[in-house]
C-alpha cells in the first residue's frame, strides 16, 4: 500500500470512528474536538501528499470543503437545544461524515 493510500485509509478510519461514536455516546464539546482532530490530520497528513493527479486533487477539494462544513454542521449543533433538533443534527453530521468516508473510499479506488 503507497503512502497515500495509508494516509487516506487511516483518515478513513477515524471518520467511521467518529461517525460511530458521535451517533451513540459522544458530547459536543467531544465532536468538536475530534472534527478539529481531523481537519488538523488533513491538512497536515493529507494536502502536502505532492500528487498532481487531477482526479485526487478533485477529491482532496471536496474532502477540505465537507470538513469546512462539518465544522458549520458542529457549530449548529452546539447551538440546538430541543432534542428533536440535537437528533436531526447529529443525524446530518453523520450523514456529512459518511460523505467524507465515500471521497477517501473514491480516491482509493473503493468507491467505483
Amino acid at each position: 500500500m503507497s503512502l497515500n493510500q495509508d494516509k487516506y485509509h487511516t483518515f478513513a478510519a477515524l471518520l467511521q470512528d467518529l461517525r460511530h461514536d458521535a451517533a451513540s455516546q459522544l458530547t459536543v464539546a467531544e465532536i468538536r474536538q475530534r472534527q478539529v482532530l481531523l481537519q488538523q490530520f488533513f491538512q497536515e497528513e493529507i494536502v502536502p501528499l505532492a500528487n498532481e493527479e487531477s482526479r485526487e486533487q478533485m477529491f482532496r477539494t471536496e474532502i477540505s470543503k465537507q470538513l469546512r462544513l462539518l465544522g458549520v454542521d458542529v457549530s449548529f449543533l452546539a447551538g440546538a437545544s430541543q432534542p428533536a433538533t440535537i437528533e436531526t443534527r447529529l443525524k446530518t453530521i453523520c450523514d456529512r461524515i459518511t460523505t467524507l468516508i465515500r471521497y477517501c473510499e473514491a480516491v482509493l479506488g473503493n468507491g467505483e
